[in-house]
């Protein structure tokens, strides 16, 4: 007699049945808070000790390249090392690299070479971690997992400008670097005592890691399914990740905001993505990953485009709030979809692979937005950039085989074990 297979625990219930994974959440939300914490405290240390608007944007340019350039390398070492021993090593280093910035407050170039190797080291972290969640949970509860670290990572990483505004009456800039050196600390403990989780490749030994960086990337390139949803990734980001730029505009310029109107606009985002989360996490998750994912490249797109299009700030907020939670569907579908579709000892490379591509997609869009932005103005901007990247969605969703499209979430354990293995889907 065949036996029911009990439905998936939500959030809250995967936290009370799974320890291991209970840790890999709560230290990657601390961790997660102390970046936060950090970052703000660099911004105001080089803004005091520079004035210089263009040595802040030398700091925001660092932490975002210098990880994107090196991911198939950082990815490849998740493949590679014990991924627990892998972020533990990850987070004692990173605490140490700030614990030195705070205690020497070196000059702006040692400044910026420090904080290049420290996201160098966090670009190997996150690959790991995000390959590590279907090594703790079960598959059934994927969906459940990412949802709960997006709720957790993006709710925290919203979390550390308001902890920064009512630490720094009491602390100075320096004490908060510390208070991010330490939450790193308090992240390896939790993440020491997580199960080891060896590397799923073999005889290492033969092999250098520049090729199985090599590997990774061509592993991308060759498996149609993932190119499609990674290439589709990266094409949304490089169209939408414009509004950055225009939004201040937008809300100036055009819709006659103040500041506190330019600040709502730009909080929209966040509102939506974590109620997106908050909704999943309430909700659970019932279709495959693949048209979720889909879907929030199609939200994240149209609310861009209906923002370039609104008369009001209110409606542009309503506009912005649509596109975070288009963005909370890209998280969990993207993320789910890659630990379902890649074989175990592909995971790291392919996820940073992917988020280094999306890292350089944002930092190019930057680059384009700014000088678009003086020529056609910010509602035009916005509304080519949702225009684009819904374009982006649909050939993303035409690209995709028919049985990622349909049957992803539905398949039977021998499908899912077949491209767990890495044997090829139909053609």
């Amino acid at each position: 007699m065949s036996q029911a297979i009990a439905p998936a625990p939500g959030v809250v219930g995967l936290f009370r049945r799974n320890a291991p994974f209970r840790r890999l959440w709560t230290a990657r939300a601390i961790s997660f808070v102390g970046d936060s914490l950090g970052l703000i405290a660099l911004l105001l240390y080089v803004a005091e000790t520079t004035g210089s608007g263009v040595a802040v944007a030398l700091l925001l340019l660092v932490g975002d390249f210098a990880p994107s350039l090196f991911s198939p390398i950082t990815g490849a070492l998740s493949d590679r090392i014990d991924r627990a021993r892998l972020m533990v090593g990850c987070e004692v280093i990173q605490g140490g690299i700030v614990a030195l910035i705070a205690l020497s407050t070196p000059p702006l170039p040692l400044l910026l070479g420090l904080v290049a190797l420290q996201t160098l080291v966090a670009s190997a972290f996150q690959p790991a971690s995000r390959s590590a969640v279907p090594a703790l949970v079960a598959d059934e509860d994927l969906e459940t997992a990412n949802t709960a670290i997006g709720l957790g990572t993006h709710g925290f990483d919203l979390l550390g400008p308001l902890l920064g505004a009512a630490l720094l009456p009491f602390l100075g800039v320096r004490e908060l670097i510390l208070v991010d050196a330490a939450t790193f600390a308090v992240s390896a403990a939790l993440l020491a005592r997580l199960p080891s989780l060896p590397a799923a490749r073999v005889e290492l030994e033969t092999r250098s890691l520049l090729r199985d960086a090599a590997d990774g990337l061509r592993f991308f390139r060759d498996n149609r399914a993932l190119r499609a949803v990674g290439l589709g990734f990266v094409g949304v980001v490089a169209f939408t990740a414009v509004d950055d730029v225009a939004l201040v505009f937008l809300a100036h310029d055009r819709l006659g905001a103040g500041e506190t109107g330019t600040s709502l606009l730009y909080a929209g985002a966040g509102i939506g993505l974590l109620t997106g989360f908050a909704v999943l996490a309430r909700v659970g998750v019932k279709v495959p990953m693949a048209p979720m994912a889909v879907a929030g490249f199609v939200l994240c797109s149209a609310g861009n485009l209906l923002t370039g299009l609104s008369w009001a700030i209110p409606i542009a907020i309503a506009m912005q709030i649509v596109r975070g939670a288009g963005i909370s569907l890209i998280e969990v579908g993207i993320n789910t979809l890659v630990q379902r579709l890649v074989p175990a000892g592909m995971q790291g490379r392919a996820f940073g692979n992917l988020y280094g591509g999306v890292g350089l997609a944002a930092g190019l869009s930057y680059a384009v937005g700014g000088l678009l932005l003086e020529a056609v103005g910010p509602r035009a901007l916005l509304v080519l950039a949702g225009t684009g990247g819904l374009v982006v969605s649909a050939v993303v969703w035409l690209a995709l085989p028919a049985t990622i499209r349909r049957r992803e979430q539905t398949n039977e354990d021998a499908d899912r074990k077949r491209v767990r293995d890495g044997t090829p889907a139909d053609p």
